[in-house]
């Protein structure tokens, strides 16, 4: 009896988990958690409270009757062309977060969405409600910002807008969804001020495409400050339309299991929450090497833009967050139990390289490791080839194609859905791989890091070849879940490679299609001190950049500057774009086979995002239609740091004059 030798305590804590294929809301959970000798009991806490738990859903009220068609909506839903209302505060929250230098954790107080009528605070309130919607809704979010009004970020006047500011100040943007920018939408250039309540509308189209998007503040000067600080949350829109032979349809009909219940689901949150302290004179407080650090008492905040930029994450020691928590535990897998792993990129600071490889019997536990030990523990520990991934969707939109890998690369701002099949019973290390610096956002060379372990019980046997077994099961899921009209092409296309045509959202743009050109560079200029430009521009709030006309198709070249050679995800709102073509130094296309050094490109051609890392001595062509939305929005680098300083720009769509112009009025 093992525990009976060891001191124990009973924790309480409040689970939300998604196990079975569909989301549970489970009452408290007592856990017994148990001391080895010789450990002191923080370090015993520390490794019980760890489990991941999914984000919790956001309190939605839906006011009018009806059902949507997916398990994973609670309560009573409003069918298509109903109205969906969610009410958020902005506020500072106190927490903490594990700290793997120290073994304990540190106190922070940070910048937090949350439920505006939460009965409890969260016990992570830096993880935002998780926004769950389908096609055809109305959806109202309704913005209180209780952030302080005393801000010495925000002076009455500001010679430069590019210089960060006015830190309590805010606004809503729904990254991914395709909405009008314009009015109370998915508009980034409101501000909404402290004391200030705003109601944000988004008209879901029922044409959106399912998927897994994302929500998080994008008030030019204040952006990576708050995003950095937690203030992020998934936004999924759940589809339950059918593809027929006419119509393509959501992947959701699809992956689905014997019991007829969704494939079991994760929502994997992964940020860089860079807090700090500060010593008497307001700098950050650093060890001798460099790292940061909080004396006993303090609490780290995130206050400064001198915590950003491309050296101070690396050397800050901080580690990349899954959930709001760090180094913590996957539990509830199960041998051939297939997983819809739901994957974002919320972070601003770091290239994510998500690996996943057998961790052997008996490992010890990487947090109760000082630093030193836990350079060689993923060397020693994490052992045999790296598990098969299976992308079948990028930034929310379903690929043509499942795409084998065992690297997934993630920029900030990118979102990867994968399917996951565990072939053994045990636990699994998950990895941030090494990269070098031309193709991480840090423009060095990061180190390998533990983000988490996957505990795996017994199963249904995978055998050798893990792609072979879940072509298998999704060629079996599509005989019981689709219309015999369009059965047996939805299996010959998973046979053949494991096609999705039949659930892709956008169809490819032809080269009849293109109607105008545009060119773009994201540039650090250095020659007059450290500037941000796009097209050699810094950004400004009263010019539009490109004015681009409804209805029309247009092929784009972005490169990133050479000088300094730091590369930059480009993002655009409103419309996605399709990948045409990424063109290396020598000119070798490389979006397909991707680059032996470098996974991140490899299976993208033809493949639609709305964010994509542009690579210095790189040209990456793509083409995007302008489709039923006009109004002003922006483009920019999603190294929000680097946006906040400038490298964005203002795009306007507008309607077409009939003699090859755009309207530049109403009349």
């Amino acid at each position: 009896m093992l525990f009976a030798a060891l001191p124990c305590r009973i924790a309480i804590l409040h689970v939300s988990v998604r196990p079975m294929r569909r989301m549970l809301l489970l009452p408290a959970v007592a856990l017994f958690l148990c001391t080895p000798p010789g450990v002191e009991q923080h370090a015993s806490a520390q490794s019980s409270e760890r489990i991941v738990v999914a984000p919790p859903t956001a309190l939605t009220q839906r006011p009018r009757t009806g059902t949507v068609s997916s398990p994973f909506f609670a309560g009573t839903v409003t069918a298509a062309g109903g109205e969906a209302r969610i009410e958020f505060k902005i506020d500072y929250s106190n927490a903490t977060i594990y700290n793997p230098e120290t073994n304990k954790n540190d106190p922070v107080r940070l910048r937090s969405y949350r439920d505006l009528h939460e009965t409890a605070a969260p016990a992570i309130p830096f993880v935002a409600p998780t926004i769950e919607v389908a096609p055809g809704e109305t959806v109202r979010v309704t913005l209180k910002n209780d952030l302080p009004s005393s801000d010495a970020s925000c002076p009455a006047s500001l010679p430069d807008i590019n210089v960060p500011h006015c830190f309590n100040r805010t606004n809503l943007h729904a990254h991914g969804l395709w909405v009008s920018p314009t009015g109370n939408s998915d508009n980034v250039l409101l501000s909404i001020a402290p004391s200030v309540s705003f109601e944000y509308e988004y008209n879901i189209s029922i044409e959106h495409p399912a998927g897994t998007f994302w929500y998080h503040p994008h008030l030019h000067g204040s952006t990576a400050l708050q995003v950095s600080s937690g203030m992020a949350g998934f936004l999924i829109v759940r589809g339950s339309r059918l593809p027929s032979v006419q119509t393509g349809g959501d992947v959701d009909t699809l992956l689905k299991g014997a019991d007829g219940l969704p494939f079991t689901e994760r929502l994997v949150l992964l940020q860089q929450i860079q807090y700090a302290c500060r010593d008497a004179s307001g700098a950050v407080q650093e060890t001798a090497t460099g790292k940061y650090v909080c004396q006993p008492g303090q609490v780290g905040e995130i206050e400064g833009y001198d915590q950003f930029g491309p050296t101070t994450w690396p050397k800050s020691g901080r580690f990349t967050t899954i959930d709001g928590q760090v180094a913590p535990v996957f539990t509830g897998a199960q041998v051939g139990r297939i997983e819809r792993w739901r994957i974002a990129h919320a972070g601003v600071r770091d290239t994510v390289q998500l690996q996943f490889k057998r961790m052997r019997p008996g490992a010890p536990d990487f947090a109760s490791l000082d630093p030193t030990q836990q350079l060689n523990w993923i060397e020693q520990n994490c052992i045999g080839a790296r598990l098969p991934q299976f992308g079948f969707a990028s930034d929310g939109l379903t690929r043509a194609k499942i795409s084998e890998r065992d690297t997934t690369v993630l920029q900030p701002g990118y979102r990867e859905d994968l399917l996951m099949v565990f072939p053994e019973a045990g636990d699994y290390c998950v990895l941030d791989d090494m990269a070098g610096p031309s193709g991480t956002v840090n423009a060095t060379t990061k180190i390998r890091k533990f983000l988490a372990r996957v505990n795996v019980a017994m199963g249904q046997a995978v055998g050798a070849d893990a792609k072979a077994f879940l072509q298998a099961e999704l060629i079996s899921a599509a005989n019981r879940t689709m219309p015999e009209t369009i059965r047996q092409k939805v299996r010959d296309d998973l046979a053949n490679d494991m096609g999705l045509f039949s659930f892709v959202p956008h169809p490819d743009v032809a080269d009849s299609e293109v109607k105008g050109r545009q060119t773009l560079q994201l540039k650090i200029d250095v020659s007059s001190g450290l500037k941000f430009f796009v097209d050699g521009k810094a950004y400004d709030a009263t010019r539009i950049d490109r004015t681009l006309p409804l209805g029309s198709v247009e092929e784009w070249t972005l490169t990133s500057g050479i000088s300094p050679p730091v590369g930059h995800p480009f993002h655009i709102h409103v419309n996605p774009f399709q990948i045409v073509k990424i063109l290396d130094s020598g000119g070798n296309d490389v979006s397909s086979a991707g680059e032996s050094n470098d996974p991140q490109y490899a299976n993208l051609k033809g493949v639609w995002k709305d964010t994509l890392f542009v690579k210095p001595g790189y040209q990456v062509v793509i083409r995007t239609r302008y489709r039923r939305y006009i109004g002003d929005f922006v483009l920019h680098c999603h190294i929000l740091d680097h946006e906040d300083q400038g490298m964005m720009q203002n795009v306007r769509i507008a309607v077409p004059n009939g003699a090859g112009g755009v309207l530049t009025n109403h009349h």
